[in-house]
C-alpha cells in the first residue's frame, strides 16, 4: 500500500488499485474534499485556488483531474502550469486566493506524485486541518456546483518571473555584488521545474550558468533526493567546468544543496547554516530547525547572539515554532530555507540568492566558507518497514535503553550524547524508519548509525 495521508499531504504511487495508490479516483476524491473544506472556511461569492505542478510524468494528468474537480465545486482556478512549490506558496496571497495545491512528490522517485495543500496564506495545512479534509474525503457528503455555477480555469505562467522579481528587489540580495563576482555555477535540477526557475534567477544576477539535467521532462536522471550518493555527475562537472560551485535542487525546488569548487559536497545540512550566518550577520535574531538538523545552526545562532530552538520534523512544525519564537530565519537540515521576509515556506530560489550574496560579500571560495563553520558530520540511514514491524514499540525500547542520556520524544526518539546524537523517527512521506546521526567525524557518525541499526534489528528480530 503506497497511499500515504499525512501532514505532508496526500502522497502515493501512480496506478494500481483505488485506495491503495494515488489513482485518478483518489486524486479526485481528495481534491474534492480540499475544495469542499476551502468553501467551508468562509462564506463568499467567489472562491479561488492556485494550482501548480513539478515536471514529473504524471503531473499534467494529475493537474487536469484536480483543477477540473475544483471547477466542479464552483471554484475559480489559477493554473500556474509548470511551477515550483515556493512559487505556488507565494502566488496564493498575491492572487488573494483561498488556498493552493501543488502537484509534486518532492524528492520521491518518478512513480510518485502528491497533492500538497495550502491555506489562504500559502502555507501548508496543519494536522487538524489535514485531518478534517481526510474526514470529508471519507464522508461522501460533498455537494458539487450546478451547471450555471461551475468555476473557471485561468492560466497564468508569469509567477516564476514574479517570484524572481520579488527576490531581486529584496534588500537582502545584492545583485550588483554578485554580478561583480563573475560567478560560474553548474545547476542540476533533476529534469524538473528547477531547470526553469534556478537558471533564470542566476542569469538575472549576472551568473554564468552551466545546465545539467535542466530539461523539465520528468525523466529523473538519478534519484531526486539531493544526497551525496546521487550527485556524482555534478561533482565531476563542477571541476571540469572550473566552476565556482554547483547548485542542486529537488523536483519541486524546496530543497537546496551546494557543491564546492573542488567537486565536494558543501553538505545539505550546511545550506541553512550558511544562509542563516549571512542573515544573522545583518540582523540579530532567533532561528529554528527540526530535531534531525545539525547542531551547527545552534552554534552559528549563538555566535551571533541569538537563540536556537528545535521543532518536530515537518515544515508545518518548523513554521509554527518560528512564529512562536519570532525567528528571522529557519528551515530544515535537508536543505530547506524558510525566510519569512518572503514567505513561510522552504524556498531554494531565496536560498540560492542569499548564498550568492553571502559568497560575493565575503570574497572567498565555497570550500573556504565551509571551513568557517563548526565541523559536524551526519549519517542518514533508513530501515524499510514491514506490516508486522511495530515501530512504536521499537522506539519505546530504544528510549528505555538510553534513559540515562538526554532523550527527546517530541518526534520519534532523539538521544543527545555529549559529543554526538541520534534521531529515530517514522517518515511522514515514505514507509520507512529514518536513522539520523551526527558527530565530529564522518567515521564516528557512521559507526554510531551502524551501532543503533544493529540494536534496532536486534529488538525487532530482523
Amino acid at each position: 500500500m503506497t497511499l500515504i495521508k499525512s501532514i505532508s499531504g496526500i502522497r502515493g504511487t501512480i496506478g494500481g488499485n483505488v485506495g491503495d495508490n494515488l489513482t485518478p479516483i483518489d486524486a479526485v476524491k481528495f481534491a474534492s474534499a480540499y475544495g469542499y473544506w476551502v468553501k467551508s472556511q468562509v462564506e463568499k461569492d467567489e472562491y479561488r485556488v492556485v494550482v501548480g505542478r513539478d515536471a514529473r510524468i504524471s503531473g499534467e494528468m494529475m493537474q487536469q483531474l484536480v483543477m477540473n474537480t475544483l471547477v466542479g465545486l464552483g471554484i475559480h482556478v489559477i493554473d500556474l502550469g509548470l511551477s515550483t512549490t515556493p512559487t505556488v506558496e507565494m502566488a496564493v496571497p498575491m492572487e488573494h486566493a483561498d488556498g493552493g495545491i501543488i502537484l509534486t512528490a518532492s524528492h520521491n522517485p518518478k512513480q510518485w506524485n502528491a497533492l500538497k495543500l495550502l491555506n489562504e496564506k500559502g502555507e501548508f495545512l496543519n494536522g487538524e486541518e489535514g485531518a478534517k479534509i481526510l474526514e470529508i474525503a471519507e464522508s461522501n457528503t460533498i455537494e458539487f456546483a450546478d451547471v450555471d455555477d461551475l468555476g473557471e480555469i485561468t492560466v497564468n505562467d508569469a509567477y516564476i518571473d514574479l517570484h524572481i522579481d520579488e527576490i531581486l528587489d529584496s534588500k537582502w540580495v545584492d545583485v550588483e555584488a554578485v554580478k561583480a563576482a563573475n560567478f560560474k555555477v553548474v545547476v542540476d535540477a533533476v529534469n524538473s521545474t528547477g531547470g526553469i526557475a534556478i537558471p533564470r534567477l542566476l542569469e538575472a544576477m549576472g551568473v554564468e550558468v552551466v545546465k545539467l539535467y535542466c530539461e523539465p521532462n520528468g525523466q529523473f536522471p538519478h534519484n531526486p533526493e539531493p544526497l551525496k550518493e546521487h550527485l556524482g555527475d555534478i561533482c565531476k562537472l563542477v571541476v571540469e567546468e572550473n566552476a565556482d560551485f554547483g547548485i542542486v535542487v529537488d523536483p519541486d525546488v524546496d530543497r537546496l544543496a551546494f557543491i564546492d569548487e573542488k567537486g565536494n559536497m558543501f553538505g545539505e545540512e550546511y545550506t541553512l547554516v550558511a544562509v542563516a550566518d549571512y542573515i544573522l550577520g545583518k540582523e540579530k535574531g532567533n532561528t529554528v530547525s527540526n530535531l534531525s538538523s545539525s547542531r551547527a545552526l545552534r552554534d552559528v545562532t549563538e555566535k551571533h547572539g541569538g537563540t536556537y530552538q528545535a521543532s518536530a520534523v515537518g515544515e508545518v512544525n518548523v513554521v509554527t515554532l518560528m512564529k512562536e519564537t519570532q525567528a528571522i530565519i529557519g528551515g530544515e537540515g535537508n536543505g530547506g530555507i524558510i525566510f519569512p521576509e518572503f514567505h513561510y515556506g522552504r524556498d531554494s530560489l531565496v536560498g540560492a540568492a542569499l548564498f550568492l550574496t553571502h559568497l560575493a560579500e565575503k570574497k572567498i571560495t565555497v570550500s573556504q566558507l565551509r571551513e568557517e563553520y563548526p565541523a559536524y558530520f551526519m549519517s542518514k540511514n533508513k530501515i524499510q518497514l514491514t506490516p508486522e514491524l511495530d515501530v512504536d514499540a521499537i522506539l519505546v525500547e530504544m528510549e528505555k535503553k538510553y534513559a540515562n542520556e538526554e532523550v527527546s520524544t517530541v518526534d520519534g526518539v532523539k538521544i543527545d550524547f555529549p559529543n554526538n546524537w541520534v534521531h529515530l523517527r517514522k517518515s511522514n512521506t515514505e514507509p520507512i524508519i529514518r536513522i539520523y546521526t551526527e558527530a565530529k567525524s564522518q567515521q564516528e557518525a557512521d559507526d554510531l548509525a551502524d551501532k543503533i541499526m544493529m540494536e534496532i534489528k536486534a529488538i525487532a528480530g530482523i
